[in-house]
């Protein structure tokens, strides 16, 4: 192919069809983040912590930034022990190895996370969400 004014187009030199990393079929990040809310939904810690790479990092805004695997499956951990979470998806888009993710609850508190995929692995992910809502509706007591 050849763009009139830019030259020709150029293909990463390791590309990859999308859907197929050689004889294995890839996840695409939409479908990990569908796979992270079936497993939030019944607070199965395990299981989401699986979907994250081992060096993760994971900054729900409203907190400090949790970084590795076995870190991020605690936060969860307290977090469903804490309260009881559902997430609603609203919007779920995919741009390149990132998937956008609109959720709401049954109280409705809303917030968004994006989430970096990479090697069927989150890498990343931030989370935007009303921490002040989120504890009242919960009846969680706010840190000082």
């Amino acid at each position: 192919m050849v763009c009139q004014t830019h030259g020709p187009a150029r293909v990463p030199a390791r590309f990859e069809p999308p859907g197929r990393i050689g004889y294995f079929t890839r996840m695409e990040p939409r479908e990990l983040v569908r796979a992270w809310v079936e497993a939030f939904n019944r607070a199965d810690v395990d299981t989401l912590a699986s979907l994250y790479e081992e060096d993760a990092i994971n900054h729900q805004v409203a907190e400090s930034p949790v970084k590795g695997r076995s870190s991020i499956r605690e936060m969860l951990k307290r977090g469903f022990a804490a309260a009881e979470m559902t997430c609603i998806v609203e919007n779920l888009f995919q741009d390149g190895e990132w998937a956008i993710l609109e959720w709401r609850d049954p109280k409705g508190l809303r917030g968004c996370g994006f989430f970096h995929v990479q090697h069927d692995k989150i890498a990343f992910q931030r989370g935007y969400w009303d921490k002040l809502s989120f504890s009242r509706s919960h009846g969680i007591p706010l840190d000082d």
